[in-house]
């Protein structure tokens, strides 16, 4: 996760306790939080990108989220994870029939909507479509919608990221989850994605307006879907 506010109320949730990073990595903003199984629940490592020790505010984007992946993947003390989750919030589309606090399961990819590499070669890297795991059972019984979740690093939308957004039928932007996949499947280790929508990229509405007003509600349905969700993956597993 990104924000300590899209973490708190899950990491009250699942009673998680903080655990130190590796020894290589404690120089790194993350933090990292253990929930051992409980009835249904599997064991749960929530990891939170933490906050720029130079600006103080929290480290949003692809940066942190491949470093905060990789300390994950890492850990010695703990077995590799089954499954990588990218839980946060997200940007949606009216035209799409979003609506805020609607939760989106990735499916069936990820994809980067700002990396333009005009290269011969390089057009598949700069995409970044990497397959989500499949979570489409779980969408359903959970009242999720699914779609493709698309990453950049910025919070607004510029013209020729809209263009590429509507190529790749992307349904939910934000700033993290293709980073998230790509260390992910250089571990082999699959990768999902819940974002809970707190603005309308489409709105007339500035989107720092709307996401801030939005976030406490978001953040709060995020905590509820993705503990739902963990409790299917254990039942499941």
């Amino acid at each position: 996760m990104a924000m300590e506010i899209e973490a708190a109320p899950l990491r009250a949730a699942l009673g998680a306790t903080p655990t130190d990073s590796p020894a290589w990595a404690e120089s790194l903003p993350v933090r990292l939080a253990v929930a051992p199984a409980a009835g249904g629940r599997p064991n749960v490592i929530l990891a939170v990108n933490g906050s720029d020790p130079i600006t103080g505010v929290p480290c949003i984007g692809t940066t942190a989220a491949a470093l905060t992946t990789q300390v994950v993947l890492n850990l010695v003390d703990h077995p590799v994870p089954d499954l990588v989750l990218s839980v946060g919030t997200a940007g949606g589309w009216s035209r799409n029939g979003s609506e805020i606090g609607d939760t989106y399961f990735a499916w069936p990819h990820f994809s980067c909507h700002d990396r333009r590499i005009d290269l011969p070669g390089f057009q598949a890297f700069g995409d970044g479509d990497l397959p989500a795991a499949d979570l489409r059972t779980h969408a359903e019984a959970l009242g999720a919608k699914l779609g493709v979740v698309t990453t950049g690093d910025s919070l607004d939308e510029s013209p020729t990221d809209g263009a590429r957004i509507v190529e790749n039928g992307g349904a939910a932007k934000e700033m993290e989850a293709a980073a998230v996949a790509w260390v992910s499947h250089l571990h082999a280790v699959p990768v999902g994605a819940v974002k809970t929508i707190t603005d309308l990229v489409d709105s007339a509405v500035a989107t720092p307006t709307q996401f801030t007003a939005n976030l406490a509600v978001a953040s709060a349905a995020l905590e509820e879907t993705t503990m739902a969700l963990l409790e299917r993956l254990g039942d499941t597993a």
